[in-house]
């Protein structure tokens, strides 16, 4: 690659070992090439190499995909990780960040200015491929998407032009980059919108696993009249062994809720107070007021890196006592203590979008489902992906659809769910306009048309 100037490794080379290695311990693929780019025309030299040299292509952001679709056996990675540049326009309310950043680089950057913008729940998640599927987080329900903040891109393309788009030059291509993934390019910079954040009362209480019944319906009810500054999470999780939680309570099922308000701070303590009282008092309580990064970071302890995970989720149109009380059920089935059950209230800002304005389609959905099974690396996965699975399995009957940045391998009527119909024909128009070849296919793939 004479036009390459970044770092290019290979079996062997020093650093390769750690190059390869993504979020999820259970992925361990061995590409032939890690080409670590230091700016776009390094990612456009490399794409040709693979071109000439016929090598599947995996492109590499923070490298959380749950797939581990970050890395390819065989071929090439296209590394972003050093391409780590953040740069914050206060004046504009703006910012333009590299696709190798992570959130938790990215929020620290951003709150030196008392900004921020919806990004994922585990701070060293990639900006990249979040975005690209859609981004939901704590911000989602008061200020949308990761993708409905994206206002700008750099984007190589398979043919290994580099072009800038906004919703002027190509609106196309920027619907298909809100929540379409990664098969239209590889995008080396993003524009984001930023909003005014500043710290933030919220923070989490504990019940015993066994009112996890209870913990669900306070959510569910909770969350169906909640104003859109207040952020909701139910969690079914294994105490820590940790010094705020009573010595009774650890390393036993506990349930419980998750907040952040995201209004006026004088009114926090009042709408946070039915966290406290509506069941009496929690065995763990940790409200308070956060400063938003660590708000961000406050469950990356569920997620470290190397987790060997299994992922299912669904978005949930409505969420019955059935369904509550099947999902308790479940839980209080799982084997290892690091596996665990979210439930996240949507709606707010999310649901103001129509839902052919963006990829990301699913918007009138009130629920998502995150049903994680974790397993020490090397040993037997199958106990707890089974979990995973029939956890899943017990509200399919509600679901509405996927996110597609919380799928698996599942294969192609999976990724349909994630898009529905109309969404789908677009997004294939889209892909067979830029990657003819389907050479982005390491991914949630759209295949472009066979004509």
């Amino acid at each position: 690659m004479p036009t390459f100037t970044g770092t290019l490794l290979t079996p062997g080379a020093p650093g390769y070992d750690d190059a390869r290695r993504v979020w999820n311990g259970a992925i361990d693929r061995r590409p032939a090439f890690i080409a670590r780019c230091r700016h776009a025309d390094d990612v456009a030299a490399a794409l040709g190499f693979a071109r000439r040299h016929d090598l599947a292509v995996a492109v590499r952001g923070g490298g959380h995909s749950i797939p581990g679709w970050s890395v390819c056996d065989g071929g090439l990675v296209v590394d972003l990780t050093a391409m780590k540049e953040v740069r914050v326009d206060p004046s504009s309310r703006t910012a333009v960040v590299q696709p190798g950043v992570n959130w938790g680089e990215f929020d620290a950057a951003a709150q030196q200015h008392g900004l921020a913008t919806p990004g994922g729940e585990i701070s060293h998640t990639g900006i990249a491929g979040l975005t690209l599927g859609g981004g939901i987080g704590w911000l989602s329900r008061m200020h949308g998407l990761a993708c409905d903040n994206l206002i700008a891109a750099e984007v190589v393309t398979a043919d290994g032009e580099i072009v800038g788009v906004d919703d002027a030059t190509d609106p196309d291509l920027m619907w298909g980059l809100r929540g379409g993934g990664g098969n239209f390019g590889v995008v080396t910079s993003f524009t984001y919108r930023l909003h005014e954040v500043g710290p933030v009362p919220g923070g989490v209480v504990f019940f015993p696993g066994e009112r996890a019944p209870e913990v669900l319906r306070l959510y569910r009810d909770l969350g169906a009249v909640a104003p859109r500054e207040l952020s909701l999470v139910a969690v079914q999780v294994t105490a820590p062994p940790a010094p705020f939680v009573p010595e009774d309570l650890r390393g036993r099922p506990v349930a419980g809720l998750s907040a952040a308000w995201f209004g006026d701070p004088d009114e926090g303590e009042r709408v946070l107070s039915p966290l406290r009282a509506a069941l009496g008092r929690p065995a763990i309580d940790l409200l308070g007021v956060l400063p938003y990064c660590a708000l961000q970071q406050s469950v990356d302890a569920s997620a470290p890196w190397g987790m060997a995970a299994h992922v299912k989720s669904d978005f949930l149109d409505e969420l019955d006592d059935a369904a509550l009380d099947t999902l308790a059920e479940h839980a209080a089935q799982r084997s290892h203590p690091a596996s665990h059950v979210l439930v996240r209230r949507l709606g707010g800002a999310i649901a103001d979008v129509s839902s052919d304005a963006t990829a990301f389609a699913h918007r009138r959905a009130a629920h998502m489902t995150t049903i994680v099974g974790v397993w020490d690396p090397g040993s037997d996965p199958a106990s707890e992906i089974d979990w995973a699975r029939r956890t899943w399995a017990s509200t399919r009957r509600l679901a509405c659809g996927t996110y597609v940045n919380h799928l698996e391998d599942e294969g192609a009527a999976r990724v349909r769910e994630a898009y529905p119909v109309a969404t789908f024909e677009r997004l294939t128009a889209l892909k067979t306009r830029l990657d003819p070849a389907n050479v982005f296919r390491h991914n949630q793939n759209i295949p472009p048309s066979a004509g």
